[in-house]
């Protein structure tokens, strides 16, 4: 069954979801965005936000987590393959960390554009 395409994709789906888990075990970072995309999420619920609001805020929470996992990915296999202070793995690590600023940065300007005229 494993072999099978559906079988595949399962077991795909099921390393991921092993991946998720550890990254929201183990990473303060992820911990952290975690617990506002929760907050946000309720304030969504109390302030009755729209289909549009909400599509734009999931994708906001996913785009942030996802963009952490990735980053987080590029910090372990950096420090995999050079344990030691490197000034290219440390641009490398700078850069993923730039991402996910950026992400953030994003989902701020979504959490604005939502809840400001909510005041």
């Amino acid at each position: 069954m494993w072999d099978s395409y559906l079988g595949k994709r399962l077991k795909g789906f099921r390393y991921a979801t092993i991946g998720a888990i550890k990254l929201l075990r183990y990473e303060h970072s992820i911990q952290v965005q975690a617990v506002i995309a929760v907050l946000v999420t309720i304030a969504g619920f109390y302030f009755d936000i729209s289909s549009t609001e909400w599509m734009l805020q999931v994708l906001a929470i996913g785009l942030v987590m996802g963009i952490e996992g990735v980053n987080t990915a590029a910090e372990e296999i950096a420090d995999f393959i050079h344990p030691d202070f490197h000034n290219k793995i440390g641009y490398i690590k700078d850069v993923a960390a730039g991402a996910v600023f950026f992400a953030a940065i994003a989902a701020v300007v979504v959490a604005c554009i939502i809840y400001i005229p909510k005041f």
